[in-house]
């Protein structure tokens, strides 16, 4: 018998099962599996699965404690540009030390798998919370944009860029701290884009002048920070069309409508900070993450006092 992870009702499993394959639950429909030992890791159910692989509940036998594995797909690990993706982001994790940032515990092989061992975080995503929810509360959203502001900034530090701030990469841990996840796009801040990069990223967040193929610096990843905060206090992203190429269009083209002209409760100090971040020219995005960071934490600040102290 085996525990589902999603609402712990134990389910029968056939002990032919194939490694890694799963079967719905019998109550919620999560997908349960057999557990696989990988070297000291025992993979016991599955979180998520996405294009480069799928991460597993796990436990860490050596050291009792519960991480995450994220096994790299087979097909893809005979292609040295995918691998190269996928240890990137064990690299790009590896020197951040931040609360906000999730943990990478090692990168290693098993056989013919590659994959990462990383602190545990599954307790939904903002993507997911947006979805359940349609707009997210301006209190929540702000304290979100402030940690990973922050969470940015202590990258940047180390140079680096993430290049795909999403409400998928933004996950929550059983304390509801988020953590910014998926640095596999991550490049140094000095790096030069080659001709033929081309555009990585998800267009519904992706800032201007990475479609006009311009050199980026951390106002792009403030910018796609912006934008993930944008859909979560409106429920809608900053631009819609029907094609991913002109919803990238739209981030060089057409003026984004404010926040608060779409939910007219959004405050003002909000909206601002949101429209400022998410200006066409960089330069007339804040000058730093602290700067970002400073305006969100002054409208969290009014929220409060709003709030508890009404009339004040």
């Amino acid at each position: 018998m085996v525990a589902c992870g999603g609402c712990g009702t134990k389910n029968f499993i056939p002990s032919d099962l194939p490694p890694f394959q799963t079967t719905p639950c019998n109550k919620c429909g999560h997908p349960v599996m057999i557990a696989v030992r990988m070297r000291q890791f025992e993979l016991r159910g599955v979180i998520a699965s996405g294009g480069m692989g799928t991460v597993f509940r796990s436990w860490d036998t050596m050291l009792h404690r519960e991480v995450a594995v994220k096994l790299m797909k087979p097909e893809l690990a005979s292609d040295p540009q995918q691998v190269e993706q996928f240890a990137r982001e064990a690299r790009a994790c590896a020197g951040l030390n931040h609360t906000n940032i999730i943990h990478i515990y090692t990168f290693d092989q098993h056989e013919n798998y590659k994959y990462l061992v990383m602190e545990l975080a599954d307790c939904g995503t903002l993507d997911g919370r947006i979805e359940k929810e349609g707009r997210v509360e301006e209190l929540y959203v702000l304290d979100v944009g402030i940690r990973i502001a922050s969470a940015l900034d202590t990258a940047l530090k180390h140079n680096l860029l993430h290049l795909d701030i999403k409400p998928g990469n933004i996950l929550f841990n059983s304390e509801g701290e988020p953590k910014l996840v998926d640095f596999g796009l991550a490049q140094a801040a000095e790096a030069e884009r080659k001709p033929d990069d081309g555009i990585f990223g998800t267009p519904y967040y992706i800032a201007p002048e990475r479609i006009r193929d311009q050199r980026e610096d951390f106002r792009s990843d403030m910018y796609s920070l912006a934008g993930t905060l944008y859909h979560a206090l409106t429920g809608r992203v900053p631009f819609e069309a029907p094609s991913i190429n002109e919803v990238a269009m739209a981030h060089v083209n057409q003026p984004l409508v404010p926040p608060n002209e779409i939910v007219t409760d959004v405050s003002d100090q909000t909206n601002a900070a949101i429209v400022c971040a998410m200006s066409k020219n960089p330069d007339e995005r804040y000058m730093s993450y602290q700067d970002f960071g400073m305006a969100l934490e002054a409208s969290r600040s009014y929220l409060l006092v709003k709030k508890y102290r009404p009339g004040y």
